[in-house]
Parts: C-alpha cells; sequence; structure tokens
C-alpha cells in the first residue's frame, strides 16, 4: 500500500489523471479496486500461483490508478541502482542534447502535459532521454522512444519513469529495435511478412501488386507500440498487455487490425490504402477497445513457429554478411583493374593528343614550302636560263670567229703591204691598224664580258638546281612523315577504342559475377536453413512420438531408426552444400584480375507459392540447380599470367523455402 499511496502523491503529474475516486463508484468499481490493491500487496504470491487469472486481468485493463506501480511491478524496475544515479546523469552533458530539443515538441504536441514550450512535461521527458542517452551511449537516442517514455511520464514521476524504461531497452528487446542498425526492427517485419502471407496471403498480393511494402504501415507499430497509430485509450490498453507478454500482442493487433479490413484494403490502390491507415482505422476501435483486444487473441500466432523465423533469418543474415566480405573483395579488385584501364586510356589520350599536334606542326612546315607549281615555275626558269647559256656560247664562238677572220685578213694585208709597199702612204695605214687594233680590244672586251655573264648564270643555275634538290628532298621527307604520324593517330585512336571496348566488358562481367556469386550464395544459405529446419522437426516428432505413447515399443525403434537415417541423409545434405559453398569462395578468393576471369554459368528455374503448413513444399517453389562446377587449374606463377577457371562436371539441386511474394530473395533488415 506504501507504493499505492507514493503513486497517488505523484498522481499531480501524470498526464493521464484522471480524477480520483469518489463515494459514488459502483460496486464493480469497488469491487475492481479492492482486487487490485490485493494484488499489488501480494505481488509475488499471485505471480507464481495465479499467473493465469493474472494475464486475464491485464488482458481486461489495469485500472488506471494502479498502472504506475503494476508496470514497475511488471517490468521489474522497482529496486533498480540506476535509479540511484539518475541526478547525477543530469548533471551531465550528453552529444545527443540537441537532436532531443528538436524532437520534443513532436511528442504527444496536442496533450496538455506536453503542451508549450519548456512545459513541465516537455522538461522531465527531455531529462529521462538525456539520462539514457548516457546510460547507452550505443543507442544514445532514437526518434520513437519519446513515445514511449512520454506515457511512462504520464502514469509516474521522472525517475520511476526512467528505471522502467531501462528495464524495457534490457528485458524487451526494444534496445534491439533502436540500435543504429535496428537489425531487430528488420527481424520483426520478416515475421509479420510471414504471419501476413500465412493468414491473409490474397491482401498480401494485393499489398505487393501495389508497391505498398510492410515496413511503410508496420515500423511505427513496432516501434512506438502503437501510441502514435491509435488514440491514448486504446494504445494504453495495449501497453498493459505488452509490459506481461511482450512484443507478441504487437503482431497480433497488427494482423486483427489487417483482418477487420481486409475487404476495404483489396478495393483501393496505394494511395487509397496509405489514407485508409491514416485516418479511418485509427478511430474504428474509440468505443471499444475490448473488440479489438478480442480480435487480436482470436489471431493464430505459433512462438515456436516465430523463434524458428529468427533463426533462419539470423543465419541468412550471417551468410548475407560473409559473402558482402567477399564481394566487397571481389569488386575492390575489379575497381582497381578498372582504375588502370583509366590510367592507361589516359596515357594513350596523352599520346594521341601529342602525335596529332605533331602532325599539325608538320602541316604547317609543309604549307611554308613551295608547292608543285612553284617547282614547276623554278623548272621552266632553269631551261630558260639554259638557253640563254646556249645563246651567249654561240654569240661568243661567232665572235671568235669573226676575230680569227680579221686576223687572217690583217695577215693578208700586212704580207701584201711589205711587196708593195711604194704603192700606199704611210699615214693611212697607221691608221688602219689603229681601227682594227681598237674594233679588236672591243671584242675581247665583249668577249670577257660575256663570259663573267655566262659564270655568274652558270652559278645561278647550279644555286638553283641544289635548291630545287634539297626541297624535293625535303618535301619527300615530310610526306613520308605526315604518313608515319596518320598512321600512328590511327593506331592510337584504334587501341583508344580498343580500350573502351574493353572496360565496358570488364564493367558487366564484374556486375555479372557479383550478381552470380550472390544468387548462388543465397540459395545455399536457403537451403541450409530449410535443411536445419526439417532436421529439427525430425528431432521434434521423434520426441513428441516418444512423450504421447503413440507408437509401440517395436514400432518406435523403426520410426526413430527412420527418422535418424532421414536426419543422417540431411546432414549429408547440409555438408554437400557447405562444401560447394567452401568451393565457390576459394574460386573467388583465387581469382586474379587480369585480362580473363572465372565464369560461373548458372541456371536458375524459380517458381512461386507458399510452404505448406507441414514444413514441405509446393512443386511451385523456387529452386536453383548449379551446373559445371569441377576443375580449376593451379594459381599463376607470375602475376601477368591469365587466370583460367572452366567450372564443369558437378551439380546441385537446391529447393528454397521464400515467402509467395518473394521466389528468389528472402527479405532481410540489415
Amino acid at each position: 500500500m506504501r507504493s499505492m499511496s507514493g503513486s497517488r502523491r505523484n498522481s499531480g503529474s501524470s498526464l493521464v489523471s484522471s480524477s480520483s475516486a469518489s463515494s459514488n463508484l459502483s460496486h464493480l468499481e469497488e469491487d475492481t479496486w479492492i482486487l487490485w490493491g490485493r494484488i499489488v500487496n501480494e505481488w509475488d504470491e499471485w505471480r507464481r500461483k495465479k499467473d493465469k487469472l493474472l494475464k486475464e486481468l491485464i488482458r481486461k485493463g489495469i485500472p488506471h490508478h494502479f498502472r504506475a506501480i503494476v508496470w514497475q511491478l511488471l517490468g521489474n524496475a522497482t529496486d533498480m541502482p540506476v535509479k540511484n544515479q539518475y541526478s547525477e546523469l543530469l548533471k551531465m552533458s550528453s552529444p545527443c542534447e540537441k537532436l532531443i530539443r528538436r524532437d520534443i515538441a513532436r511528442t504527444y504536441p496536442e496533450h496538455e502535459f506536453f503542451k508549450g514550450q519548456d512545459s513541465l512535461g516537455q522538461e522531465v521527458l527531455f531529462n529521462v532521454m538525456k539520462a539514457y542517452s548516457l546510460v547507452d551511449r550505443e543507442v544514445g537516442y532514437c526518434q520513437g522512444s519519446a513515445f514511449i517514455v512520454g506515457l511512462l511520464l504520464m502514469q509516474m514521476p521522472e525517475e520511476e519513469a526512467f528505471c522502467v524504461f531501462v528495464r524495457l531497452m534490457q528485458e524487451y528487446r526494444l534496445r534491439e529495435l533502436f540500435k543504429p542498425t535496428m537489425a531487430e526492427l528488420g527481424l520483426c517485419i520478416y515475421q509479420f511478412e510471414y504471419l501476413l502471407q500465412e493468414q491473409l496471403p490474397e491482401l498480401n498480393v494485393h499489398f505487393r501488386s501495389q508497391s505498398f511494402h510492410t515496413s511503410m504501415y508496420a515500423s511505427s507499430w513496432f516501434l512506438t507500440l502503437f501510441l502514435t497509430f491509435l488514440p491514448m485509450p486504446v494504445a494504453t490498453r495495449i501497453f498493459d498487455i505488452f509490459m506481461y507478454e511482450g512484443l507478441e500482442i504487437i503482431f497480433r493487433v497488427g494482423m486483427a487490425i489487417l483482418q477487420y479490413n481486409q475487404t476495404d484494403l483489396i478495393q483501393l490502390d496505394m494511395e487509397g490504402m496509405s489514407q485508409h491507415f491514416q485516418k479511418l482505422i485509427p478511430h474504428q476501435f474509440d468505443s471499444c477497445p475490448d473488440k479489438l483486444i478480442l480480435r487480436a487473441y482470436q489471431v493464430k500466432y505459433n512462438p515456436k513457429r516465430m523463434k524458428k523465423l529468427r533463426t533462419e533469418n539470423r543465419l541468412l543474415k550471417q551468410r548475407i554478411e560473409t559473402l558482402e566480405k567477399y564481394t566487397e573483395q571481389f569488386v575492390t579488385g575489379l575497381q582497381t583493374q578498372l582504375e588502370q584501364s583509366r590510367l592507361q586510356e589516359a596515357e594513350l589520350l596523352g599520346a594521341l593528343k601529342e602525335m596529332q599536334d605533331k602532325v599539325l606542326d608538320l602541316e604547317k612546315r609543309s604549307s611554308s614550302l613551295p608547292d608543285e607549281n612553284n617547282v614547276a615555275q623554278l623548272q621552266d626558269e632553269l631551261k630558260l636560263v639554259k638557253l640563254r647559256e646556249l645563246e651567249t656560247l654561240h654569240s661568243f664562238r661567232e665572235m671568235q670567229d669573226t676575230v680569227t677572220e680579221l686576223n687572217q685578213r690583217w695577215q693578208l694585208h700586212m704580207s701584201k703591204g711589205g711587196g708593195g709597199g711604194g704603192h700606199w702612204k704611210e699615214s693611212p695605214k697607221k691608221n688602219a691598224l689603229n681601227e682594227l687594233q681598237e674594233k679588236l680590244m672591243g671584242v675581247r672586251l665583249r668577249e670577257a664580258q660575256a663570259q663573267a655573264e655566262l659564270r655568274e648564270v652558270k652559278l645561278q643555275n647550279q644555286i638553283h638546281s641544289k635548291l630545287i634538290g634539297r626541297h624535293e628532298v625535303e618535301s619527300a621527307a615530310m610526306q613520308e612523315r605526315l604518313q608515319q604520324l596518320a598512321g600512328q593517330n590511327k593506331g592510337l585512336q584504334s587501341q583508344l577504342t580498343e580500350m573502351k571496348r574493353k572496360r565496358a566488358e570488364l564493367d558487366c562481367k564484374s556486375k555479372e559475377e557479383v550478381m552470380a556469386v550472390r544468387l548462388r550464395e543465397a540459395d545455399s544459405m536457403a537451403a541450409m536453413a530449410e535443411l536445419r529446419q526439417k532436421i529439427a522437426e525430425l528431432e521434434i516428432q521423434k520426441e513428441e512420438g516418444l512423450i504421447q505413447g503413440q507408437l509401440n515399443h517395436s514400432d518406435s525403434r523403426q520410426y526413430i531408426t527412420q527418422l535418424r537415417d532421414q536426419i543422417g541423409e540431411l546432414k549429408n545434405e547440409v555438408t554437400h552444400i557447405s562444401c560447394l559453398t567452401v568451393i565457390l569462395q576459394t574460386l573467388l578468393s583465387r581469382a586474379t584480375y587480369g585480362s580473363e576471369f572465372i565464369h560461373f554459368h548458372t541456371f536458375l528455374f524459380v517458381g512461386t507459392g507458399p510452404p505448406r503448413g507441414n514444413g514441405t513444399h509446393n512443386p511451385g517453389v523456387a529452386s536453383a540447380m548449379l551446373h559445371q562446377l569441377s576443375h580449376m587449374g593451379p594459381p599463376p606463377t607470375h602475376t601477368h599470367t591469365p587466370v583460367k577457371a572452366l567450372v564443369s562436371g558437378v551439380s546441385l539441386a537446391i529447393e528454397t523455402q521464400l515467402c509467395k511474394s518473394h521466389p528468389l530473395v528472402l527479405f532481410v533488415f540489415l
């Protein structure tokens, strides 16, 4: 009763504090008050001896004035050491304070206790969230947890609310829900999808056809325990049961809501379903929360099956993480090779640009040289010069002939003049001689001038001939160089095109290899999980057969022998699959990245259809066959030796139990 009086004293800080019991209480209310008072005072005895009756009473609803103490008792949070640390935690600073301040105004904004900035409700909510972020630094603060703390603060002081919240995070799987990876939320969504597929297959098909994923409407159900989805009185009733039974009530209420609205939801599209979830569903059970609770406990819920789903999800997650590590290494190698190809491409582009610059320079130099027309003109001028030279030589010879003739005539004249000198006078002879001498000197001068001109013409002729020859040689060399550069340019362009093609092929091959490896790993992991599940089911069947005494002594031995044989065969299949997985991983690890790659030829045959209730599969369930897996050559001795691996010879048939909406890929929330 001390805790009851304490709860009453603290009722002033409660958000859902209604007026205290008056003298006009009915007999039923008085009986309920007395009953719950006795339960609180005799709590340990009720938990030991009257647990079923206590469960029924909690499902009918805990009276408001008893919620604070009953929640603390249910969570075993009455005497926690962390309560003494609360005041010290408030004096410390938390790295999450800004995030908490930002979200406080969004927590129950219409409720009187939290309405208004710097209100008492917002202050104590900030204190509790800050204290927990310091106690559990891995989780820190996560959106959604403030609504749970707010509900606790509506019922009890902040120290008690802090202790209950710490217990909820540690013992009720809420801590896993609010971790940064949110792995537990992914598992809950996976389990809920299984229930939806099994119990409401038509609605599940409709959701898939409209791309209305489970996480779009069910994530807040698990993170806030329906506190942001349903009205406060209904959500509080669900929280009562959650404190006693855990997350099972969340699965049951969620399935009950979908069953109740299945007919309406099937007729709506994606936008219509979103509006239906936001506006209509939350207020369907305002007047009668018991109706929703009753429907929730009519939902089929198998704890063993949910535990198996948890195990399967964990195994698949581990396999996928392992596969991602190997895939990451493989992709890193491909990226390295791609970078090298890009560097080579850049080098080739630089060389190509350099060659193009040289070609442009040679073209400019070639344009400055005399063209064919200029060469022809120079050749014509050379011919004219040679003609003039011939004419000059001819004139010179004529002059020489004239001088020779004059000399002969002069000699003849002198010989005649010596015999009959008396007939001529002396002065005319002298005059004629002088005249002839002058003519001779003039002829000689002209001859010397003609010879000088001839030498000059010959010199110019030689210069022009050498210049023309040099130009012809340079023109031929430049033409040859230009042809070589053009050929090199074409070669570089072809190499560049080939490099681009190889890089595209490399990207395509890497994507195909990664996808093939992931598909094979997913199939192998699913098959191993299925075989382990079959082994567990056979062991359970063996134990149930022995306990219930359904078999006589002789039949039980034979039946147990058959079960052991089946278990042995299944274990052999598991070992076989494990060996194949190791082979695949070995192939990946031994592959070096060169001009060739290891090719895995995989043929996938995919069917659909949910698993049967007895654990076997329909013929349409997805199956995969891996062909051509055998010898691989020894590892290369040099890094430049291309690796070749031909996988052939071994085939493995794996039948995988998958969701109806996921014929090939299992959903795992990472």
